[in-house]
């Protein structure tokens, strides 16, 4: 009897080892795939908050008089965009829908330029370059309801624009 009860709990914990076995692989498998969606999600651009989401304190959907206090330089002004010269290696276009909110902020960088930000910090990755050198990437994300484009000419005098735009 005494022999039966040993085996009897031998057996029982290997099943309990093996369950514990199954709970942990279990549950990595799970964070894997999580940590995938995630990965997934970002490429995608479906993340909730975008890396870069506005310019100098302009936003998509922000109303036009509001726009135009947080830049300064505006040199050129109407009723569906501004242009702004920032200084000589830096311009800014704020595009403007019918009811005078911000849609579509563009902003181009000359060979020299400072603060020029990174792709990563524009659409949250590296780019691979092409074989001219020039590189281009455009993410959108649908919950914010805009996309972000990094793009970089060619040559040995690059323009860097950055674009936001509303999904219409």
């Amino acid at each position: 009897m005494n022999h039966l009860s040993r085996i009897s709990l031998t057996k029982l914990i290997k099943f309990v080892l093996l369950l514990a076995a199954q709970a942990l692989l279990a549950s990595s498998l799970s964070s894997a795939t999580a940590q995938t969606q995630r990965r997934a999600s970002a490429q995608s651009g479906d993340e909730e908050i975008p890396v870069f989401h506005e310019y100098r304190g302009v936003q998509i959907g922000m109303a036009a008089d509001e726009a135009r206090k947080k830049i300064s330089g505006l040199k050129d002004k109407s009723e569906e965009q501004d242009f702004f010269v920032i200084n000589d290696k830096e311009t800014a276009q704020v595009v403007y829908d019918k009811a005078h909110k911000v849609s579509a902020i563009s902003v181009d960088y000359l060979s020299g330029a400072t603060d020029v930000p990174t792709p990563r910090a524009v659409v949250g990755s590296d780019i691979q370059p092409k074989p001219d050198g020039s590189l281009n990437k455009l993410v959108r994300y649908q919950k914010a309801g805009f996309w972000v484009c990094y793009n970089k000419t060619a040559g040995d005098s690059p323009m860097i624009s950055v674009t936001i735009q509303k999904i219409e």
